[in-house]
């Protein structure tokens, strides 16, 4: 079956996350994604373990579990880039390409002349796209950006965990590096757009990605509810700072969340749970009133939904059309059957374990669907394939590159 990105082919000099989940999109799709590394070293996830993977006799390998969830359909290939050889390596590379990714501090790969400028001499049909913490300007440009960092700087922080007063309350972080993940997503989103541009003016352009910027378009309604105030929003734990009631519950054995999203639902949750007077009672019945009066109204449900177990709410509200559901671990996850119809776990071939399990590319596309040619590389599997291949260097040629350290 053809891939929507078969033509394209990425040089991803970037590393840990938001770059790498940028390219693992792109080889997805098609692309084939060649992954410059650091000869002896690699990319910094793969030593970020446990958990690491184990191999069919159920002994741990040195592969970083962490490392698998953005490095699929990759070719790995090692070169020192602080050498000339190296550098000399690299722009043969981008001139046999369609895309660079690369995640250095500003200015980083400048004195290695692997900057946007170099390589449009090279290639001027290149789109080269920069994910920093800061982007490229500004007073903060030369500072190192984290996924962590950028949550707090960016405002996540400060909406996120249980309000001030409650147990447990303070700032929290997401649970991933989410600011890492979006930024991927906006990064392929516009190295798309910069390749639909290039098929009608034939040239290529630089994209300048920064965390910061991306967490804090990534607020949504939550920046848009200050901006239209000049109020900073609050913490509301598992609530919603718009919706009422839009938040976890306690239930008999545990807990379920109820994310009622207009008035007609409301309405049929309350005659279940057999208070119908609620959604009469003028400070209740429109969602407009439920958020003005959240204090009153919340303490009355969570005294309805301990009444039952988190099953037997859910099967009465899922009949109603009442938004339900529990709040699973990841082993809930992976064992529940839409997950499992969904085909959200694909396994591959590995050269070390066996075999890999993977979370599948959520893209559903009826005629270009992502495939999985390719298991997370082995670090440096594909430098000899493609020196060759891709710039027909003969065997002598490799052989001399790597007894000197460049490759």
């Amino acid at each position: 079956m053809a891939s929507a990105l078969s033509h394209i082919r990425v040089l991803d000099l970037s590393r840990i996350l938001a770059g790498p989940w940028c390219s693992q999109i792109l080889a997805d799709l098609g692309a084939d994604v060649i992954k410059v590394e650091r000869p002896g070293a690699g990319d910094d996830t793969r030593g970020w373990g446990p958990p690491w993977l184990k191999d069919e006799h159920g002994a741990e390998t040195d592969v970083a579990a962490y490392y698998l969830c953005a490095n699929r359909n990759k070719r790995s290939i090692t070169i020192d880039i602080t050498r000339p050889e190296g550098q000399a390596l690299v722009r043969q590379l981008a001139a046999e390409c369609d895309v660079v990714i690369e995640n250095f501090k500003v200015g980083g790969l400048k004195q290695y002349e692997l900057d946007y400028d170099a390589l449009r001499a090279v290639n001027p049909r290149l789109v080269y796209c920069s994910v920093t913490g800061f982007g490229q300007d500004g007073p903060y440009a030369p500072r190192a950006g984290y996924d962590f960092l950028i949550q707090g700087l960016g405002g996540l922080m400060s909406i996120t965990g249980r309000p001030d007063g409650e147990e447990g309350s303070g700032p929290m972080k997401a649970g991933v590096a989410l600011t890492d993940i979006l930024t991927g997503l906006y990064a392929s989103n516009a190295i798309l757009a910069a390749l639909a541009w290039r098929e009608r003016s034939g040239e290529g352009q630089y994209i300048d990605l920064a965390l910061l910027d991306v967490q804090v378009a990534c607020l949504a309604n939550q920046a848009a509810n200050y901006l239209a105030t000049g109020r900073s929003p609050g913490r509301l734990g598992n609530a919603h700072p718009n919706i009422v009631p839009y938040q976890d519950f306690p239930t008999a054995d545990g807990y379920m969340i109820l994310a009622i999203g207009n008035d007609g639902q409301f309405t049929r949750f309350c005659t279940e749970a057999g208070r119908a007077e609620l959604a009469a009672d003028s400070r209740f019945a429109t969602n407009a009133e439920r958020v003005r009066n959240r204090a009153t109204l919340i303490p009355q449900l969570k005294e309805l939904t301990v009444r039952r177990t988190t099953a037997e709410w859910i099967a009465a509200l899922e009949s109603l059309a009442v938004p339900c559901g529990p709040i699973n671990t990841l082993a809930d996850v992976f064992a529940d059957p839409q997950v499992q119809a969904r085909g959200l776990k694909v396994t591959t071939p590995h050269p070390v374990a066996g075999t890999v399990p993977l979370v599948a590319n959520p893209m559903k596309l009826s005629a270009t669907p992502p495939d999985y040619r390719l298991p997370p590389p082995m670090l440096g599997e594909h430098t000899d394939e493609v020196l060759a291949k891709t710039l027909g260097l003969t065997d002598a040629e490799i052989e001399r590159l790597r007894s000197n350290g460049v490759v």
